[in-house]
């Protein structure tokens, strides 16, 4: 089983994708439009260059996407996060920084009780980040995670 993160944009998933794939590092598997579609006839011809279906890999991990179409309005991303674990304080530093252009942040990136830095933020592509950390080995500061069932 594998857990896929599906995003949506208003007409901006093919930037957001190419600008996740040079940032991060992945690669850039599938971006469909709508007018390159066995259904294109049947899309409002103003929708045929938006994203029907896109996909970015990084590694094993993996985003897909689209856009909204007029059929399907776009409603902003609430109540979620797509959230980075990244090795090192500089990397995280160095992401957290090129997510924020243009973006709005709604934690700077800090140290906190449970990481090295932490932050969070929505990106110039209406994406909510979270941007983690990983505590370095026998620190001992965070609490342990119960034991599963």
């Amino acid at each position: 089983m594998k857990l896929v993160t599906y995003l949506s944009f208003d007409g901006t998933c093919r930037e957001a994708f190419t600008f996740y794939a040079a940032l991060l590092g992945g690669r850039v598997e599938a971006l469909m439009p709508f007018g390159g579609s066995p259904m294109a006839e049947h899309v409002d011809p103003k929708d045929h260059d938006r994203i029907m279906h896109g996909s970015v890999v990084f590694g094993e991990q993996q985003l897909m996407g689209t856009d909204a179409d007029c059929g399907h309005p776009y409603e902003a991303i609430r109540g979620a996060y797509v959230t980075l674990l990244v090795p090192t304080v500089e990397e995280a530093e160095r992401v957290f920084a090129k997510l924020a252009e243009r973006g709005t942040v709604t934690m700077p990136l800090q140290e906190t009780f449970w990481a090295p830095r932490y932050g969070m933020l929505t990106d110039r592509f209406g994406v909510p980040w979270m941007i983690n950390t990983d505590m370095p080995a026998g620190s001992g500061t965070c609490v342990d995670a119960p034991a599963a069932a």
